[in-house]
């Protein structure tokens, strides 16, 4: 099997030397070049697994360089190597497509772990399509899993923005899983349901004795993730003294547990996620935005449930079939004023409350169709033109009284005897604008009390 071959672009010969002695140690040869013209010479003659640039070169710049392999070498991972404290250089690489960076001096550990990650990333790893999990046909959903791929390459801090219930946790995870740390942990955690006076000792860990309480040394949240992904969820709940040292725990690659009088290096990809507006939590200043700049190197919009048009539809047979299996029933179907109605609907809570909504449809619902009724649609989520229709059976109810079944079962009644008034009692009609067959509809006739029993359907029932 023939060795890994690395792409070295520096104008220091000692830098050079050294990339090159360390890559030997590693069983990886390589080419070197000592501007951006000679390196592109190299990218056109060879094939490699592998480039290693300076920001700063004498026909040009790193990130062109960057640039040029993005375009021309999409598959081939380049990292960049900066000046010491130089994250402005090292984010602007980033963004350009960069895979990683390393500061000068460069430290070897650091270097090889760079480096070993890079090799992992596949040349020619399957595109992502639907997985059950990130479902939609929608141009939208396909752009977004196009950009899950793209990212999944990079070690670049991402964050996510998007409604709650969109699925952000969700395309973290496959950010992860289609990345080179796959085989490293995905730690998540939500940044507002850690206890302010916790938070250090949660995401840092801590020393045996460093406070009362402290009767062993606990792991935190970074050492949990090393050489994996750290999901920070809901970010933006951080208070401003938790901001600060995340922000050095990010910059500096290293931790310092409570108690402990030496920090710990860690090596985790960071991904962000929160429903609010950064830009405006930063703006209002409950945001740093040292930190925002360093965690929103590449940002990545979930879109709204609405605005994913058919999708909507998609999902709801998809979630119905899985739950019908889950529970062991028939799956039932949806009726047409059903499907209109979840198509109209605005969906505040987006995915979350769609696969909500449907088990709560698919309890209350019998004899295999889903009514409006049973979707229980919050009037105030529905576009004003559609609300008088949607919401009409509970106006007429508002004052019931008696248990939630009565209650169903006279909204039920209240839709059944609206739709045989349109049609002028045609049960058959009826059923089709229900979306019911005509045995269901019968039976919930003769249910109600209000079938005759009478075998014609074109006429009014001479009882009712």
């Amino acid at each position: 099997m023939s060795k890994p071959l690395a792409l070295i672009v520096d104008d220091e010969p000692d830098i050079r030397e050294l990339l090159e002695i360390t890559l030997a140690r590693m069983g990886i040869e390589a080419r070197s070049a000592d501007c951006v013209a000679a390196a592109e010479q190299w990218l056109g003659k060879e094939t490699f697994q592998l480039c290693l640039t300076d920001m700063n070169l004498p026909d040009g710049s790193g990130i062109s360089l960057v640039q040029t392999i993005q375009r021309d070498h999409p598959r081939l991972p380049v990292a960049v190597i900066t000046a010491y404290g130089s994250m402005e250089a090292a984010v602007a690489a980033l963004k350009a497509g960069a895979f990683d960076f390393v500061s000068k001096p460069v430290e070897l550990p650091r270097l090889r772990e760079m480096v070993n990650t890079a090799l992992r990333l596949s040349q020619d790893e399957p595109e992502l399509a639907e997985d059950g999990r990130l479902l939609g046909r929608s141009p939208t959903m396909s752009e977004l899993r196009e950009k899950i791929q793209k990212l999944a390459r990079s070690q670049a801090p991402v964050y996510i923005s998007g409604e709650s219930g969109t699925g952000k946790e969700l395309v973290a995870r496959l950010i992860h899983e289609l990345g080179p740390r796959v085989e490293k942990p995905f730690v998540p955690v939500n940044c507002g349901a850690i206890p302010t006076e916790l938070m250090e000792s949660e995401f840092f860990g801590h020393k045996k004795g460093s406070f009362t309480g402290a009767s062993e040394d606990k792991q935190g949240l970074f050492q949990a993730a090393d050489n994996g992904t750290l999901f920070l969820d809901e970010v933006a709940d951080l208070p401003l003294a938790m901001q600060v040292k995340l922000l050095r725990a990010i910059q500096e690659k290293s931790i310092r547990p409570v108690g402990s009088p030496r920090e710990v290096p860690v090596n985790v990809r960071i991904v962000s996620a929160t429903h609010r507006d950064l830009a405006t939590e930063v703006a209002g200043g409950r945001f740093r935005q040292d930190l925002f700049y360093r965690i929103n190197v590449i940002q990545l919009k979930v879109p709204p449930l609405r605005d994913r048009g058919d999708d909507i539809l998609y999902l709801a047979q998809a979630f119905l079939k899985r739950l019908s299996n889950d529970w062991g029933v028939d799956e039932p179907v949806l009726s047409d004023e059903a499907r209109a109605a979840l198509r109209r609907y605005a969906f505040p809570g987006n995915v979350r409350e769609l696969q909500n909504i449907l088990e709560r449809a698919l309890t209350l619902c019998d004899h295999g169709s889903i009514l409006p009724v049973h979707l229980q649609l919050p009037e105030q989520a529905f576009a004003p033109e559609v609300r008088e229709v949607a919401t009409a059976p509970a106006t007429a109810n508002e004052n019931f009284g008696g248990s939630l079944e009565d209650y169903l079962v006279e909204i039920e009644k209240s839709a059944i005897l609206k739709a045989l008034e349109e049609t002028r009692w045609n049960r058959t009609a009826a059923a089709k604008k229900l979306g019911m067959t005509f045995r269901s509809l019968r039976y919930r006739l003769k249910k109600m009390g209000l079938d005759d029993d009478s075998s014609d359907d074109e006429g009014s029932p001479s009882g009712a």
